[in-house]
């Protein structure tokens, strides 16, 4: 495992291990004493020039500890600047605790498995109460990088991609590292140098371009959207009624659940801030909406949405592409990964084995089922209370709760109970109403299973992590609606905040700016970027049919000593059956 370069370079003055490294706000920290800071538990993040101590603010941050967790010990300037509004951007320097005059190396948050050495003799001097003697964020179980510690990546570096013959594998796990490794050489070759330089230099031309954007206006909401957006789910919802009274119980839920539909999109806008970038007013509007309209916790959805936005299409650590045992979109799912944001190790057990392999066939319907599990998310997250208790935002879980009770009322008791007088009209009412839903869980997904999943160092930009991970949906105007704006999330993945109604405005300065400095946008047609999804899921349903024949393959040699090969020569030559080099062939090679 490589160190970090500077870390040997370094040489301490002696008075300051009289006291303490952190002094005056002022004084400059070298990387070493950075990461002596961070291995006795300060939460360090390096903003601007500044280094930030944010341990006072894990249990109060809105968007959740996680969030923090994995900033720690990276330079996180273009990624706070692009989630915080103004007025949270003007607190950071609060938390300085000392500064940088250097350019700034990353190091690997301890969430992802960075380790971090303590400098002698300093650990008495250092009494806070609110640091431990460990750095923060550690996982429960050792988490290995995929890229070592300190790497910047390139195709230069053949020991970091070790392949073998395909035909002479007996380890599965080889197969998971070939196919991933195959997938890392094919991101390098679109994409610009890895190297600290160049990742710099998109940095510094994505600042310009969101400058560009704010002095062009498009931070202004326009807020005729929104009240015809209220318009249109208060139409739907009122058929709803309307239809109910009748007895057209179909029609009722089907209107329901596009009047849902809708509303996620709202939703996303409040909990990103793009509605009135006030915090309280954005946050309480989003909770109406999705707890008291919509059974569901905006808190869980911003705790896990944060997460993915920060480190999208990781399969350690993003939960958005973490559905096993239905789901697997990355090879690297295969390997029973822990998962640092559901802190539980990913089984991949029978039940995977079996659905990946057939999950380019039950993605749409698995997809239909989603809101039920969204159900459980959230009301997982209210009562265990994985959100903030301290802080601006302690108050969010209660008012949440209440909404679930509301919810339950008017949904569960006068509609499900009062209305529907049998368990058929119930079941079929149920089912409408949730499955209508599901073009909004296949548009989410859509914009990420069929991008990029592997994890290229540190040294990678915010821009180019963003770009490569994320896909466009090309379709005419009119139908925004069904999309809710949200098919440009490479630009939405870009600016969070930005109002969703101003994508597509904002696209031909995002697509320029892309072609400018090399990263490769990807954008498709709604029917082909399907395809495309399906096209990964399908690949990904083979490598568990390689590994299956690899496992069986290992089990015949155990116990018959001979490999699936010649085991099925032998059956073949004692039935007497004709046979080719073709039909005797093992899948995996």
């Amino acid at each position: 495992m490589v160190a970090f370069p500077v870390v040997t370079t370094t040489t301490i003055p002696k008075k300051k291990n009289k006291v303490s490294i952190v002094g005056n706000k002022n004084d400059v920290l070298s990387p070493r004493q950075i990461e002596h800071l961070i291995a006795i538990g300060y939460a360090i993040v390096i903003y601007e020039q500044y280094v930030l101590k944010l341990n006072g603010w894990l249990a109060k941050h809105p968007g959740g500890d996680l969030a923090i967790f994995h900033m720690i010990g990276r330079d996180a300037s273009d990624e706070m600047n692009a989630y915080h509004c103004d007025e949270t951007v003007v607190t950071f320097k609060k938390y300085a605790i000392g500064r940088i005059d250097y350019k700034w190396e990353n190091m690997l948050p301890p969430i992802q498995g960075g380790i971090y050495k303590k400098i002698d003799g300093l650990d008495e001097n250092l009494t806070n109460k609110d640091v431990s003697m460990k750095p923060v964020g550690t996982a429960e179980f050792l988490i290995t990088p995929r890229i070592p510690q300190g790497e910047i990546l390139s195709l230069d570096k053949p020991n970091l991609f070790t392949s073998e013959n395909p035909t002479s594998i007996r380890d599965p796990k080889l197969i998971i590292e070939n196919y991933d490794n195959n997938l890392v050489k094919l991101d390098l070759l679109s994409i610009p140098s890895l190297d600290y330089k160049t990742q710099r230099y998109l940095s510094h031309k994505y600042n310009l371009l969101h400058e560009n954007i704010i002095s062009q206006g498009f931070y202004k909401c326009p807020y005729i959207e929104y009240f015809k957006e209220f318009c249109r789910i208060g139409s739907l919802f009122l058929w709803c009624l309307i239809f109910l009274k009748l007895k057209y119980f179909k029609l009722s839920a089907f209107c329901l659940g596009c009047a849902w539909q809708q509303a996620v999109f709202s939703v996303h806008d409040a909990g990103h801030i793009s509605i009135t970038h006030n915090y309280t007013i954005d946050n309480v509007i989003g909770m109406l909406i999705a707890s008291f309209f919509g059974g569901l916790s905006l808190g869980w959805w911003k705790r896990n949405h944060n997460v993915h936005h920060l480190i999208p299409n990781d399969p350690v650590h993003d939960p958005d592409i973490q559905h096993l045992p239905f789901f697997a979109v990355s090879s690297r799912l295969m390997g029973n990964v822990y998962s640092t944001y559901y802190k539980k190790r990913l089984w991949f057990d029978k039940a995977a084995k079996i659905l990946v392999r057939v999950q380019r066939y039950t993605y749409y319907l698995i997809l239909a089922f989603g809101r039920f599990n969204l159900y459980r998310l959230s009301m997982e997250h209210l009562i265990l209370g994985l959100g903030p208790r301290k802080g601006k935002a302690a108050w969010f879980r209660y008012f949440e709760l209440l909404g679930l009770v509301f919810f339950s009322y008017w949904f569960c008791y006068l509609i499900m109970t009062k209305t529907l007088t049998n368990w058929q009209d119930r079941l079929i009412y149920l089912m409408i109403s949730h499955v209508t839903t599901m073009l909004v869980h296949v548009q989410i997904t859509l914009s990420h299973f069929a991008m990029s999943t592997s994890d290229l160092g540190t040294s990678e930009s915010f821009v180019s992590r963003q770009i490569r991970t994320t896909m466009d949906v090309d379709c005419p105007e009119w139908f925004d609606y069904f999309h809710g704006g949200l098919q440009f999330q490479a630009i939405h993945h870009l600016f969070p905040r930005l109002p969703r109604h101003n994508f597509r405005k904002v696209q031909p300065l995002v697509i320029k700016f892309c072609e400018e400095v090399g990263l490769k946008y990807s954008i498709y047609g709604f029917v082909v970027g399907n395809g495309v999804v399906l096209d990964k899921m399908g690949d990904i349903g083979q490598q568990v049919g390689i590994l299956r024949d690899c496992l069986k393959n290992m089990k015949s040699e155990k116990i018959d000593g001979a490999n699936y090969y010649e085991k099925k020569l032998q059956t073949a030559i004692n039935e007497g059956k004709p046979c080719s080099s073709q039909s005797l062939e093992i899948t995996s090679s």
